[in-house]
């Protein structure tokens, strides 16, 4: 029997904005990959939509499962994630120049996709089981950083994936701060950094692949090299700015259909709804992705316990993290270090993900009556 109190307590108006976000990707994926002459529609926007049902079918699944045995497994289910990386290393299946895939034969997912899942799971664990009011020290968050981040980091760099990687960086360092990391700490981890920057920075670089020098390079300088380097970030400008205020309208964008902007349906995604529904279109996207990441700060303010707070804060720092790179990317504010626009850019494993993420704060918000029952 089906508690009446998780009903009233579900988040209507998160899924209904995330399925609308999902049906627009859908919308501008076919329009993007459309083609100009007479040749066969490809079925991006087809696959799309199988997994945006999927999607919905594993999300229902998961809230219907309490977060409590989430956080129970939280260490085996990260230790499934890191095997799940290891695989990728050994037998992946590579593509555009990255190993980031395994192959089931019937499909492909990608594991990092899940991973940050597993990865605010875990650490969701972690920052709970440490006793309420005590301020992190130096042996929690050497234990943290090596074990939470560092492992993953290295599997994940390796195939490689910069834009994962840096999402890792950035949910550890939020959650640690909200868990409430010592002052003295935080102000050593920056001088240190500080420090080190000129060193840390050169085997950083060293270590980069040479597509990842050159995506740098060209945010820091497009007209560098405009035809190379520099040609995804001008294409970008170009299709967001030709949008104007009102757009071009459905259908009768030129950067996607012409190819003028590679990675059209992927990365690039934002720039070819810009370029057909304008300045007011986009503010209204904006706003539709600003309610979910609203909806997952107040979720985990009025989560019942400490391990559903995490939880909450960890999924909608992702998300933020996702949405304000994405768009920084398409701007040429950021560099092009491969991070979709979630719910929207194509790919069924990151819609997957997209979903299980957004069920996560749906499951601490329908339970966070629990102790007053």
């Amino acid at each position: 029997m089906i508690d009446r109190r998780l009903i009233n307590n579900f988040d209507w108006g998160m899924l209904f904005v995330a399925v609308v976000l999902s049906l627009i990707g859908v919308m501008t994926i076919y329009s993007a990959t459309r083609p100009v002459l007479e040749a066969a529609q490809e079925t991006f926007y087809m696959r799309q939509l199988y997994w945006l049902l999927l999607s919905l079918i594993v999300f229902i699944v998961s809230i219907s499962i309490d977060y409590k045995w989430f956080i129970k497994f939280a260490y085996l289910i990260f230790f499934f994630g890191i095997i799940l990386l290891v695989i990728v290393l050994v037998a992946g299946r590579t593509g555009m120049g990255a190993r980031r895939w395994i192959h089931l034969g019937f499909l492909s997912f990608q594991p990092s996709e899940f991973f940050k899942i597993f990865f605010i799971i875990a650490l969701s664990r972690y920052l709970s089981d440490i006793k309420q009011g005590v301020s992190l020290g130096f042996r929690e968050l050497s234990g943290m950083i090596g074990v939470f981040f560092i492992v993953p980091a290295i599997l994940i760099l390796k195939q490689p994936d910069l834009g994962t990687a840096l999402i890792l960086l950035f949910i550890f360092v939020t959650m640690v701060l909200t868990a409430g990391a010592k002052k003295k700490i935080i102000l050593t981890v920056v001088i240190i950094s500080l420090i080190s920057l000129p060193f840390a920075g050169k085997v950083i670089w060293d270590g980069l692949k040479g597509y990842q020098k050159q995506r740098i390079i060209a945010f820091i300088d497009p007209q560098a090299d405009p035809q190379g380097v520099g040609y995804h970030i001008q294409q970008s400008k170009v299709s967001i700015g030709s949008g104007g205020f009102i757009g071009k309208g459905y259908m009768k964008g030129t950067q996607g259909p012409y190819r003028f902007l590679p990675e059209n349906h992927t990365d690039f995604i934002f720039s070819i709804f810009a370029e057909e529904w304008g300045f007011a279109g986009s503010s209204v996207l904006f706003l539709l992705y600003l309610f979910i990441i609203w909806r997952g700060f107040d979720t985990a303010k009025k989560a019942r316990d400490i391990e559903g707070c995490f939880l909450a804060l960890g999924v909608t720092f992702m998300f933020a993290l996702y949405f304000f790179i994405n768009v920084g990317m398409t701007l040429g504010m950021m560099p092009v270090v491969g991070v979709p626009l979630p719910l929207m850019s194509y790919g069924g494993t990151a819609l997957l993900s997209n979903f299980i993420a957004l069920s996560i704060i749906e499951n601490v918000r329908m339970r966070r009556f629990a102790l007053y029952y």
